[in-house]
């Protein structure tokens, strides 16, 4: 981890407080290594709609990918990938935000 980036359960804790603030429900469903966690959002769009965004670094910059491409999809298939990547990344954290707009509130673009 480099020495200008907050530790990882630090950051989320800072994100979901932020997102309170605006009434806006996010919840820690999973914590991974405090220290340096892979992030994973899980984005209800209270439609029966999820997006699901994973944090990745493009040369140094924080992003978020679309792993299972852009059209939201449904909570089954949401869940079904989560599961996935559980079992490959003991360190994962799972943020699961309620946002009929789809934001994802977390810092960096998305790819």
């Amino acid at each position: 981890m480099d020495d200008d980036r907050l530790p990882t359960g630090l950051w989320v804790m800072a994100h979901v407080r932020a997102a309170d603030a605006q009434g806006v429900p996010m919840v820690v469903a999973r914590k991974g290594d405090p220290g340096r966690g892979t992030v994973l959002l899980k984005i209800n769009r209270l439609n029966g709609l999820f997006d699901i965004l994973v944090q990745t670094r493009r040369d140094g910059e924080l992003v978020w990918s679309r792993p299972l491409g852009p059209d939201p999809m449904d909570e089954t298939a949401a869940d079904a990938y989560i599961a996935r990547q559980m079992k490959y990344d003991p360190d994962l954290w799972v943020i699961e935000v309620e946002d009929r707009q789809g934001r994802p509130w977390f810092d960096g673009r998305i790819v």
